[in-house]
């Protein structure tokens, strides 16, 4: 479980309770949440109306903002994206050594699995950045994609810990028993298979990792936050400035629940379909 909490089963008279997932990413539009006046169409194509009607209507300074912040993007992009490539990676192997029945590297990873979530990303970064990054010789976008890696890349260990242990254990006792190792039985039957459980938390942390990107303008990235906040220290139009820069994040992490919800989606098809 990652960032959140459940709580499901029966009681003692054998009446089942109500199973209640907490997250702080963002949900993942559902299919039954049709219609124009969904909640997702509405905070979506409103932010884009925004968008798109507050530089028509006062060009200045809502259009020169805009003209501002391009290479902020890029820049949030690509942190965001890099830092999702390597916390997948470090979340892969640390999940199975959650798994392992080796104890030494099962030690090892639940050890780094709850000292990395239980510092804040802040603070992560703060420590990468001026504790060790005169050692390390890091520059801003390497710290930052250091740490956000290693953060992120904790809580991806207890997604793929759990999507894994979601698998009935037959499917990895048939394939022994079929003379595949357990290597080659996690590639090619049991990590497949994961994909589309996890899929969804995967998604949710790459929003939240998307947003929580802003947190790099600390250590000098000229992230989307960064260049909002510089335009806006020199033009003294804060709230115009900060109005865009948050409905630019709204509409990213918006698109991308969608386009997450849409892969769901297919996954689940094509699964029905096989």
């Amino acid at each position: 479980m990652t960032k959140g909490s459940s709580a499901s089963g029966r009681d003692d008279k054998g009446v089942g309770r109500t199973t209640i997932n907490i997250t702080d990413g963002t949900l993942i539009p559902s299919k039954d949440e049709g219609g124009l006046l969904s909640a997702w169409n509405i905070s979506f194509f409103g932010a884009v109306g925004l968008l798109v009607a507050l530089p028509f209507f006062s060009p200045d300074p809502y259009l020169r903002i805009l003209s501002f912040v391009p290479d902020g993007l890029a820049a949030t992009f690509s942190v965001t994206l890099i830092s999702i490539f390597f916390a997948l990676i470090l979340g892969l192997f640390a999940g199975l050594g959650r798994i392992s029945h080796n104890k030494g590297i099962n030690r090892l990873a639940t050890v780094y699995v709850e000292v990395i979530r239980g510092i804040p990303l802040l603070v992560q970064l703060f420590y990468i950045y001026y504790a060790l990054g005169p050692l390390l010789r890091l520059q801003g976008p390497p710290a930052a994609i250091l740490a956000m890696s290693i953060c992120y890349g904790a809580y991806m260990a207890e997604i793929f810990r759990a999507g894994i242990q979601a698998i009935p254990k037959g499917q990895m006792e048939a394939a022994l028993a079929l003379g595949m190792s357990r290597s080659m039985a996690l590639r090619r039957i049991i990590i497949p298979q994961t994909v589309k459980i996890i899929l969804p938390p995967i998604g949710n942390e790459f929003i939240a990792l998307l947003k929580d990107s802003s947190l790099v303008s600390i250590l000098a990235v000229s992230d989307l936050l960064r260049r909002g906040r510089e335009y806006a220290s020199t033009s003294f139009r804060y709230f115009e400035s900060y109005t865009v820069i948050a409905l630019i994040y709204l509409v990213m992490t918006l698109f991308f629940s969608r386009l997450v919800a849409l892969m769901e989606e297919r996954l689940r098809h094509r699964g029905n379909v096989h």
